[in-house]
């Protein structure tokens, strides 16, 4: 029996706890719910904004708090609001290196967004899967919160360039994009400002360094080098791993509860 004094889970999404980019096995679903009966807070902390956070729950967890855009969007009581965007002076030079290297891109405003990118790329089917929002040209977006760049002729050349903007930049070599986020806006940067700093965190990818880094047990979902020394724990990508993993933190809740009573 594990023994934890943190009672928020902040849970990443694609890699995670979805492993097809559209749903989340029930056995995950069935233990996320123990997990909040027996009095966890939720929080789901996501590269993908708010817009695609949603279709993916489904509906489950309307109490939970959401991070989007890795940090640069929040949902808390089913208001979303922008914690922050590129300023313009930044975002113009960051288009710039996108059009030197040939990259197309896909920018998200706080719920709208703008794709260049080819209709079959793989991030294409996990935009506004829920036709919650509007596809419309960059010129139109109030601000820009996120920005993926992908097809650029020199990627690497791509994500230095926007580091050297002083921006917060996540390289995913599986899919080819790079991910791009005002400053030093982080899931865990985006945490904080809530005011939660003990919690249990699961996550699978290097955006998620600082939110493990930081929780009072890290569980990494699959095998990220990148993860490998902030890791308590990793379990295996498949949904019945991950089911017994979140219910120890039920179980260990209801424990804790009863111990509490006597």
């Amino acid at each position: 029996m594990i023994n934890l004094h943190a009672r928020t889970v902040v849970f990443d999404i694609d890699g995670t706890l979805c492993f097809d980019g559209r749903t989340i096995d029930r056995r995950i679903l069935a233990a996320i719910d123990a997990c909040e009966r027996a009095g966890h807070r939720l929080v789901f902390a996501s590269a993908r904004p708010v817009r695609d956070l949603l279709p993916v729950l489904d509906g489950a967890f309307p109490a939970a708090t959401l991070i989007g855009g890795n940090g640069s969007l929040v949902s808390v009581d089913g208001r979303v609001r922008a914690r922050a965007a590129f300023d313009a002076a930044g975002f113009a030079a960051l288009m710039d290196a996108v059009g030197h290297h040939g990259a197309s891109y896909l920018a998200d405003g706080p719920w709208d967004y703008a794709y260049t990118g080819p209709e079959d790329h793989p991030i294409r089917g996990r935009v506004d899967q829920g036709r919650l929002a509007r596809r419309v040209d960059l010129a139109e977006l109030p601000e820009v919160v996120k920005f993926l760049a992908v097809g650029a002729s020199d990627p690497v050349a791509l994500a230095e360039a926007g580091r050297g903007l002083g921006l917060t930049v996540n390289h995913h070599l599986d899919e080819a994009i790079i991910d791009f986020a005002p400053g030093s806006t982080t899931k865990w940067e985006a945490l904080t400002s809530m005011g939660i700093t003990e919690y249990i965190a699961f996550g699978n990818d290097i955006n998620d360094f600082d939110l493990l880094r930081n929780a009072e047990r890290a569980v990494r979902v699959g095998s990220h080098p990148g993860l490998d020394g902030v890791a308590t724990i990793t379990v295996p990508a498949d949904p019945e791993a991950v089911a017994a993993e979140i219910s120890l933190l039920a179980e260990a809740a209801r424990t804790t509860a009863g111990t509490a009573g006597h």
